[in-house]
């Protein structure tokens, strides 16, 4: 049965930090904000010792430590068109050692503009970024400002899975001489790996994974080190899936959704040689943000998925397999979540773009 967290029960503050109680499946959580007064904010990136840096869309990256945000000078030129702008954060699992950050922008490009990934290292102040690198972009470029996708995800073999949406045009998803609508991994150094799928054609872009995707803003690897992403359907067909290797996962030959004009999509929803969701919402919840929890804080949410709503202001949880909605985490402070992902010390943070802020879920003290 599908369980509904219960609106705020107590607020308490010390010094300038308020933290509020939420009822949940797993009992009570506290909601602490991080950092507010955010301009579209469209992911966060937790550093190892306790500071944290946010992406602003507009093109600003931001270092938060604290509890005080500074702008990061060095951020690559970003084009801001509808969607796009300065997208994801991640921090790689060598961040010691390398001081090195993974970033995901809309690159401008002749005719327009495609999700690029950039490598830099970030200065032991958090002031600055050098030695920035673009290594890799999406070929051809796009117009229009909408379906960059985009998070970037470390594998555990150090490889970079990124997601990158149709662009707005659905037929991209299925001719693999573009990168539109993939899921592609690369190297680190944006090389492409000799065990992917189609390293030996010539005829398709051999740093695509898995294809027949739509528009994935959330991945995220479960403890088994195995990716999965939400991917926003049109009208209702919103889709969590396992990308594997050379699979086609149907975008815009078979979704569960329709058209936003009410027409039917495609030829239904399953066709042979493509794959199937492991879920789907309907109507659509707008899914941005994913994780995987290890259950280091709540062992009841071990292997839990989480996925943030943009349209319906919840987090949801699922529990799988089968995979199901399971519970709706439902506040104020879920306001448009854009992204979720788990800290070392296994709180969950996220962002509320509605409320242009990062939260902490914690256990309360």
């Amino acid at each position: 049965m599908l369980k509904a967290a219960a609106i705020l029960l107590l607020t308490f503050c010390a010094g300038s930090a308020c933290a509020q109680a939420l009822s949940t499946a797993a009992g009570d959580v506290e909601l602490t904000e991080m950092v507010g007064r955010l301009d579209t904010p469209w992911a966060v990136g937790i550093l190892p010792d306790g500071s944290f840096l946010v992406t602003e869309r507009e093109g600003e990256l931001l270092y938060v430590h604290n509890g005080k945000a500074k702008a990061v000078s060095g951020v690559p030129k970003v084009a801001v068109s509808g969607q796009g702008g300065l997208l994801d954060v991640t921090i790689p699992r060598d961040f010691n050692q390398s001081r090195e950050i993974f970033l995901t922008f809309s690159k401008p490009q002749s005719g327009g503009a495609g999700t690029a990934v950039a490598v830099a290292r970030l200065s032991e102040n958090g002031k600055r970024l050098t030695n920035l690198r673009v290594i890799f972009e999406a070929s051809p470029g796009g117009s229009g400002g909408r379906h960059f996708g985009s998070r970037v995800v470390e594998a555990n073999d150090g490889t970079l899975f990124v997601t990158i949406g149709d662009r707005g045009q659905p037929d991209n998803a299925q001719d693999r001489s573009n990168h539109m609508g993939s899921v592609i991994r690369i190297n680190r150094d944006g090389t492409v790996p000799a065990d992917n799928p189609f390293v030996e054609q010539s005829n398709i872009r051999p740093e695509i994974w898995s294809f027949g995707h739509r528009n994935p803003q959330g991945a995220g690897l479960d403890a088994r080190g195995r990716l999965w992403i939400s991917e926003h359907g049109a009208r209702g067909g919103d889709e969590i899936n396992q990308p594997r290797a050379g699979r086609n996962y149907g975008w815009p030959v078979i979704s569960y959704g329709t058209h936003y004009s009410g027409k039917k999509i495609g030829e239904g929803t399953s066709k042979d040689g493509m794959e199937q969701p492991v879920h789907y919402w309907d109507p659509s919840i707008a899914p941005s943000g994913l994780l995987v929890y290890s259950g280091k804080l709540w062992p009841e949410w071990k292997g839990s998925m989480f996925v943030g709503s943009l349209k319906f202001d919840y987090i949801a949880r699922l529990e799988g397999p089968p995979w199901r909605e399971v519970e709706q985490i439902k506040a104020p402070q879920t306001e448009r979540v854009r992204d979720i992902v788990e800290a070392p010390d296994g709180s969950i943070w996220f962002i509320s773009v509605g409320q242009g802020a990062v939260y902490r879920m914690s256990v309360p003290n």
